[in-house]
C-alpha cells in the first residue's frame, strides 16, 4: 500500500462498505446469532466510517501542512479553533456540518462517540407510596433508535463524495 494519506481514507471506505454488507446480511440471517452479528457490523461500520472521517481531515491538515496534521481524533480537527490560524475552505465546512445537530456529519460522530458510553437502563415512572392513584414520570430522553443500514449507507456516500471534491480542490497544478 502506498503511504499517501489518501490511501487510509479509501481503505475505510472500503471497510465500512464491508461491514454494511455483512450488516445486510445478518439483518436478513435466521441464525441464532442474527442479533448479534448485526450489532456487531452496525458498530463496525460506525467505527470505519468515523477512520474515514479521521482520514480526510489528515488529508486536509496534511495538504496544509497543519500542526494537528497526526492528531488521533477528528474532532480536534473539527473546531473553529483550527480555522484562527488559517482559513481552509474545505475544514471550515467539515466545522460546519459537525457543528450542527440534525446534519449527517454531527450524527455520525454523535454515533462514534456513543460506542464508547456504557449501556444504561431504562428510566422507570416513580410511584409515590403515600398517594397510590398519581405517578410522577420523569421527564426522560427518547432513546435513540438503532442505526438503520440506509443511513450510515448515506453517510458513507456523503463522505465519499467529500473527499472526491476536497481532492479535487487540494489537488496542485
Amino acid at each position: 500500500m502506498a503511504h499517501e494519506l489518501y490511501t487510509r481514507t479509501n481503505q475505510k471506505l472500503f471497510f465500512a462498505g464491508l461491514a454494511l454488507d455483512a450488516m445486510a446480511k445478518a439483518s436478513a440471517s435466521t441464525a441464532m446469532n442474527a442479533q448479534g452479528l448485526l450489532q456487531a457490523e452496525r458498530e463496525a461500520a460506525v467505527f470505519h466510517l468515523y477512520g474515514a472521517l479521521l482520514g480526510l481531515c489528515h488529508e486536509i491538515a496534511g495538504f496544509y501542512r497543519l500542526p494537528q496534521a497526526t492528531t488521533a481524533r477528528a474532532e480536534d480537527l473539527l473546531t473553529p479553533k483550527v480555522l484562527e490560524a488559517i482559513a481552509i475552505p474545505e475544514m471550515a465546512e467539515l466545522v460546519e456540518l459537525a457543528g450542527q445537530r440534525e446534519t449527517w456529519l454531527a450524527q455520525l460522530l454523535g454515533a462514534y462517540g456513543a460506542l464508547f458510553q456504557p449501556p444504561r437502563e431504562p428510566k422507570k415512572p416513580k410511584a409515590d407510596v403515600t398517594q397510590p392513584l398519581i405517578i410522577a414520570v420523569a421527564v426522560e430522553e427518547v432513546d435513540a433508535e438503532e442505526l438503520t443500514r440506509e443511513e450510515m449507507e448515506s453517510w458513507r456516500q456523503q463522505l465519499k463524495g467529500l473527499a472526491i471534491r476536497f481532492r479535487e480542490g487540494l489537488s496542485e497544478c
